[in-house]
């Protein structure tokens, strides 16, 4: 499912794994992307979500609690299967990778929940644009997320493509981490933005650079992906944006009729 190299061509195809593998002097570089990635999520929530639970001051609805739950669990197993890749267990990867791709469904499906929850907070304040304006941005981090992780299945078989999606993907989701980074700046200046926010991506592409002297296109198509997910913030101010949104907030502040008995 995530990160893995030609290791997986050599198991599907019978040769020997340990020389299939072009990835074999520094196999460890995506561990490295990895846990950065978890540091950039661990840094960024801590005076907002990790360092509260520690303190035993948090107070946030249970579907919060839910949806940190389920990304930290998305992050240890992206991790797990980076060392099982770098390991050679690239069999085990490969079986374990078709729960952690389903698993991808439960990742959107608490995030849903998580912005529901988040704009149904936000509407109570009777700041209806500030409330939108919060949907656009939330609703865009899984936007840009589910389209690689459908890549990222779909080219499962092909480990070179596969492996370079997955690690696009993650870093996508620890977005709202960079964006709690106080220390960055408030609001977090662009430029910061794409120095801190993609370093575990910068980290695989000068691997590849100094191992095979380019950059692959799903690195290339990943950053412009995330300048663009940065670039697009001003939608949510929009004219347009707010004329969509307007349909959900309606359906928010619907009452529901109780159900006759």
């Amino acid at each position: 499912m995530l990160p893995t190299d030609e290791l997986t061509m050599g198991v599907t195809h019978g040769r020997d794994p340990r020389r299939a593998s072009g990835d074999a002097p520094r196999p460890r570089v995506y561990l490295s992307a990895a846990l950065v990635t978890t540091a950039l999520a661990v840094v960024g929530f801590w005076p907002t979500y990790f360092g509260r639970i520690v303190s035993g001051s948090v107070g946030v609805p249970s579907v919060i609690h839910l949806h940190a739950a389920v990304f930290i669990t998305w992050l240890m197993l992206f991790v797990v299967q980076v060392v099982f890749a770098a390991t050679g267990r690239i069999r085990l990867h490969m079986r374990v990778g078709r729960w952690v791709m389903a698993y991808g469904l439960i990742v959107i499906c608490a995030g849903l929940m998580a912005i529901s929850e988040g704009f149904t907070t936000r509407l109570a304040t009777g700041d209806v644009f500030r409330a939108q304006r919060w949907l656009f941005g939330t609703l865009r981090d899984l936007v840009f997320f589910a389209p690689f992780l459908a890549a990222g299945w779909i080219y499962r078989r092909y480990p070179e493509i596969h492996k370079r999606l997955m690690i696009v993907a993650t870093v996508i989701l620890v977005l709202p981490a960079v964006s709690r980074m106080t220390f960055l700046g408030t609001p977090v200046p662009l430029w910061k933005f794409m120095l801190v926010w993609p370093v575990p991506v910068y980290i695989a592409m000068i691997h590849d650079f100094r191992t095979r002297k380019l950059v692959h296109p799903v690195y290339v198509i990943g950053i412009a992906a995330m300048l663009t997910m940065r670039l697009v913030l001003p939608i949510g101010s929009s004219q347009l944006w707010q004329t969509a949104a307007s349909w959900i907030t309606a359906i928010y502040e619907t009452p529901i009729s109780p159900v006759p008995h």
